[in-house]
Order: C-alpha cells, then sequence, then structure tokens
C-alpha cells in the first residue's frame, strides 16, 4: 500500500486561533498559544506529543530539564521526527498506531465510534450529533483518541484474537466479550490535569518528567518505555503489549483498540487491556485519593465544574498533603515550574459517560468539561493555599444555605423544591466562575490583596440573592411572605476575616 498522509507534514492537530497544524509545524512554531478541539482531543493530542518529546529526549535530572528549556525540547522533537519520519504515515505499510493485522474484524462506522455522535436508532437532537464525513486530518485525530478514551461496549469485534491462547477477549462461558473501556476514560471518565504554559511548546516542557520522577512514582517497572509508533504490538498480549503495561508510554498511548482505517470506517477491536487505578497503575494526569481502604478516582462531573478541584489537586501543599486527591503530573511539575517560570495554568478536562450491561455513552447530563486557573509562581506557597482553602470552604457554606433556604421558601408553600434548588445551586456555581481567576489572584497575605478578597465577597454574596431571586419568584402575597423568610442572609460571610 502507498503510504501517504504523513503526520509531520499534513496539517491535522486542532490549535487555537489557528486551526490545523502539522506536527514540524507544531514543534516549529512557539507563537501557538494551546490546543483546540474538544477536551478529549486536547488530551490524547498532549499525551501523543509527551509521548514524542519523552522519546527524543528524557531527561536525567531537573537541572538537565532547566538546561533542555522549552526551544531545546522542541528542537530535540523535531530531530526526532525527521528520524522517525516513515513511522507517522497514516496509510501505508506500517500505517500510525494501526493494525493491518486486525482487518479481520468487523468494520465500524466513524460515527459509532464518536461518544456525541448519534448513530442508530438514538434520538437527535442537534446537528453537532449527526454523523458526517470524516477527512485524513479529523480521522487521524479519531483514531489519536480511542487509543485511550474508547467506550466500552458491543461495539468491539472480539472474535478476532491476534495472540495465540490469549483469553482476555472472552467472557465466562468462552464466547466474545464485551469491549473494556480505555484506562483514559475508566467507569464513569476520570478527569485529567495537566501544567500550561503560554505556549503549547512550554505547555510540553512543563510536562516533560525526568527519569527520577518516573522512577519516584515507582508504577512503571518498564521506565519511560518504547512508544508504540517505533514498535507497534503484534498481539494482545505480545512482549510489546507487556512491556507498554508496563511503562509511562503505555499511558501515555495506551493502544487500548486494534484498528485499521478504510474507506467504510474502520476495523474495530480490544487492544490492550491496562490495569487500572484499583491496581495501582494511573495515568500521571490523573488524580486518585489513596487515604482510605481502596483508591479512589476523581471524576469529570458536568455539575461541578473542574475549577472547583483545585484544592484538591494542591492539597500537597499543607501539612497535610498526603491525604486527598494526588495528580502525580500536577504535583512532580508544580514545584519546578514555579522556579522556572513566572506565571503557569493548572488545566483539568475530560468527559462524562454513563454505562448500561457494559456499554458506555454520553447522554443525559454526560458531558465534556474543562477548566483553566492561571497561577503566579511568585505568591505560591502553604499561606496562599490555606487562604484559598479558606475562601473555597466559605464559598461552599454559601452554596449549602442557598440550597436550604430554596428548599425553605417551597416548603412553606408546601410545595416540593428537591428539583429546584439544585438549579439555584448551579446556577449560583457558574456566576462564581466568572471571579474564581480574581479570587486566586487575591490569596497572598497583602493588605491590597485583602481588599480585593472583601469586594469579592461582596460579589459572592450578590450572586447568592441573584440565584434565590431567580428561582423564588415574589409575585403573590404567598410568595413574598416565603420569599422575605427564608431569604438568604450572608452578614456573617461578610463580616469574616476576607
Amino acid at each position: 500500500m502507498e503510504n501517504r498522509f504523513n503526520l509531520i507534514d499534513e496539517p491535522w492537530i486542532p490549535v487555537a486561533d489557528h486551526g490545523r497544524v502539522s506536527l514540524s509545524q507544531l514543534f516549529s512554531n512557539s507563537e501557538y498559544r494551546s490546543l483546540g478541539g474538544n477536551p478529549v482531543q486536547k488530551i490524547a493530542v498532549l499525551k501523543l506529543l509527551l509521548a514524542i518529546a519523552q522519546a527524543a529526549v528524557t531527561p536525567k535530572d531537573e537541572a538537565e530539564w532547566r538546561a533542555l528549556g522549552a526551544d531545546g525540547l522542541a528542537e530535540r522533537c523535531l530531530a526526532y521526527l525527521d528520524q522517525w519520519r516513515d513511522r507517522f504515515y497514516l496509510y501505508g505499510e506500517r500505517p500510525f498506531l494501526q493494525m493491518p493485522a486486525i482487518r479481520a474484524a468487523k468494520v465500524q462506522p466513524f460515527g459509532a465510534v464518536l461518544p456525541e455522535v448519534s448513530t442508530g436508532n438514538t434520538t437527535v437532537l442537534s446537528q453537532v450529533q449527526v454523523q458526517r464525513d470524516l477527512d485524513d486530518g479529523a480521522k487521524a485525530l479519531l483514531l489519536l483518541t480511542l487509543m485511550g478514551f474508547a467506550l466500552s461496549g458491543k461495539k468491539t469485534d472480539n472474535s478476532v484474537v491476534l495472540t495465540p491462547g490469549y483469553a482476555g477477549k472472552k467472557n465466562e462461558r468462552g464466547k466474545p466479550s464485551t469491549g473494556k473501556p480505555g484506562p483514559s476514560v475508566a467507569h464513569m471518565g476520570l478527569l485529567h490535569s495537566f501544567l500550561f504554559g503560554p505556549s503549547v511548546q512550554e505547555t510540553l516542557w512543563l510536562n516533560t518528567l525526568t527519569l527520577k520522577q518516573v522512577q519516584r512514582m515507582g508504577m512503571y517497572p518498564d521506565g519511560v518505555g518504547q512508544p508504540p509508533w517505533e514498535r507497534m504490538p503484534e498481539g494482545e498480549d505480545c512482549p510489546q503489549a507487556k512491556s507498554l503495561k508496563r511503562s509511562l508510554m503505555g499511558r501515555l498511548l495506551p493502544v487500548c483498540r486494534f484498528c485499521l482505517l478504510n474507506d467504510e470506517g474502520l476495523n474495530y477491536s480490544e487492544g490492550i487491556a491496562h490495569s487500572g487505578y484499583k491496581e495501582g497503575m494511573v495515568d500521571p494526569s490523573m488524580a486518585i485519593n489513596n487515604a482510605g481502604k481502596e483508591p479512589k478516582a476523581l471524576w469529570v462531573d458536568p455539575d461541578k465544574r473542574p475549577w472547583r478541584e483545585l484544592t484538591a489537586l494542591l492539597g500537597f501543599f499543607s501539612q497535610s498533603g498526603s491525604q486527598g486527591f494526588q495528580s502525580l503530573q500536577i504535583q512532580s511539575g508544580l514545584d519546578r515550574a514555579r522556579g522556572a517560570v513566572a506565571t503557569f495554568a493548572i488545566w483539568s478536562g475530560g468527559l462524562r459517560v454513563s454505562s448500561n450491561a457494559g456499554e458506555q455513552y454520553a447522554s443525559g447530563s454526560d458531558d465534556f468539561v474543562e477548566s483553566q486557573v492561571w497561577l503566579h509562581s511568585e505568591i505560591l506557597g502553604e499561606s496562599w493555599f490555606s487562604q484559598l482553602k479558606q475562601e473555597m470552604d466559605a464559598l461552599d457554606g454559601l452554596a449549602k444555605n442557598l440550597y436550604g433556604r430554596v428548599l425553605g421558601y417551597f416548603k412553606e408553600q408546601t410545595v416540593d423544591g428537591g428539583k429546584i434548588a439544585p438549579q439555584a445551586t448551579q446556577l449560583f456555581w457558574q456566576l462564581c466562575e466568572r471571579d474564581f481567576q480574581s479570587l486566586v489572584d487575591q490569596c497572598d497575605q497583602t493588605e491590597e490583596a485583602a481588599v480585593g478578597r472583601h469586594k469579592l465577597r461582596q460579589h459572592f454574596a450578590g450572586y447568592v440573592q441573584q440565584a434565590y431571586d431567580k428561582y423564588c419568584p415574589r409575585e403573590t402575597a404567598r410568595q413574598l411572605d416565603a420569599w422575605a423568610k427564608c431569604r438568604p442572609n450572608n452578614s456573617n460571610y461578610l463580616k469574616q476575616e476576607a
């Protein structure tokens, strides 16, 4: 087969304000601010770029990482891509991240493996859900996304097994099993977090791990490992598949689906079955709480946007930092980022999914979510974190009080307000989001910051009243009486030391 559509030269990566760019363009231009696409696409592309970076040059320690710099990393990546150019063809003898041996598997249309597209007898509610023809760039992006974010279900043709004697694709009755969810999505949709810089190249540099960091994590017996495009697995449990299960590369590019692109769609079967967070294997970008009897993951929650998880992700700042959720990517990179750049951001995102009888899908309130919060290196520290946590706890108190007041308002009228109260608190948090970045900036211990926090508290208290008034009308005498009786009193919040 003719080699064509090389990902190094052809534009396929969505970049904010620039449209699609190629791999060579991305590593050659430092003006690209951030990746585009939905949150899952951003994570998948960023993980590919990090895999290229780790394969091109994995610094030995912090000193080597700092000496490398964002520009040095980009240069080494360009040299690496030039060396492995023949492995980045989307079509050809060695198609990128594809398995020609899986062509016996049933062909699935592209829409069937896109969570936002309605296929079969699923109702179409908007134009976003309509299945469309994909060009080669969109196919490359879809293929990359499926490597870690494939949803579980019967769409995988698990009757095709490439490793002789492998039983992982069979159920207890010996028949082809339902496909397992990708390790980057798991049961409900894992939340992933990264450090973001002012440019894509700086973002890659901030998230590139050193050999010492990988060893310190203690989860990857094979270390960084070999990227799959250099040596694709031959089957589900071959030596290369086993190595990917034990290495960092296997978490950046899990190859959890064996695919082969064709004109009608793609041959589609389950690939490498990776261990989950309960077995002690995680992506560095995942946040896990190991304080209890068994590990708990931080899931995507459309009703609780990721910015509200900032104190959970930064819990290691406090003296009891061993407790709570911890993201190895954030924990490993934050200290060195503070010493290397003046400002950086924590980006978190993912996709919430539902499941029924082994079939995963996005429905109801399931959605993509993402948040980005910028931090100033000079003010970061335990006192800053303590102040931020205090402010967030106070906001939680406002939200809970609002919930109770709305319930009380409807109880006064002998009406069930159980469905209205959550809507009021959700509106409150949506209004707070616009001022959250300002709150983060005002959590240092200066008099000017204290004045700024007090002004913000007035805004937040006003949002409580705004949400209450929207969902608790006062048009009749009875409504007015209940509204006045249950109206939130935020005086204690405003009197507290801000």
